[in-house]
């Protein structure tokens, strides 16, 4: 297979919107459980599922492999000389397939930037509201 039909796999769009995910769960999820009083969740969490502390404990890396995901879907889906066939059935298609994979980036990102911002920003903001 080459390397552009790895990048047009349909299921590449969908990985992304999983690793994503991931950036949510090792950096959001934990904070927002233990700010609402569910400590003892995010602990039971730890301890059951091992994965979800590796991500905690690796977010930097779990950020960038996430960012770098995105612009790699954000070439595909805005590079330039795509075109739709002619035909309207077909047509319609690509259209419908370009607009969902547009929705699937924006909700990627947005998930990625929850991540980035509970796991880098959250703290510092909260500290310099609390002198």
């Amino acid at each position: 297979m080459s390397d552009n039909k790895i990048i047009e796999n349909p299921y590449f769009k969908w990985i992304t919107l999983f690793v994503a995910s991931g950036t949510l769960l090792c950096c959001a999820l934990p904070i927002l459980l233990v700010t609402l009083g569910f400590g003892a969740v995010v602990a039971s969490l730890n301890y059951n599922i091992p994965g979800l502390l590796f991500l905690a404990e690796h977010k930097l890396w779990t950020l960038t492999i996430a960012a770098v995901i995105l612009i790699v879907l954000a070439w595909i889906i805005w590079r330039p000389n795509q075109y739709c066939p002619v035909e309207s059935d077909l047509a319609a298609l690509c259209k419908k397939s370009k607009r969902l994979n547009k929705r699937i980036f924006w909700l990627s990102l947005m998930i990625w930037f929850i991540g980035l911002f509970t796991s880098y920003f959250l703290l510092p903001i909260r500290n310099l509201l609390n002198l």
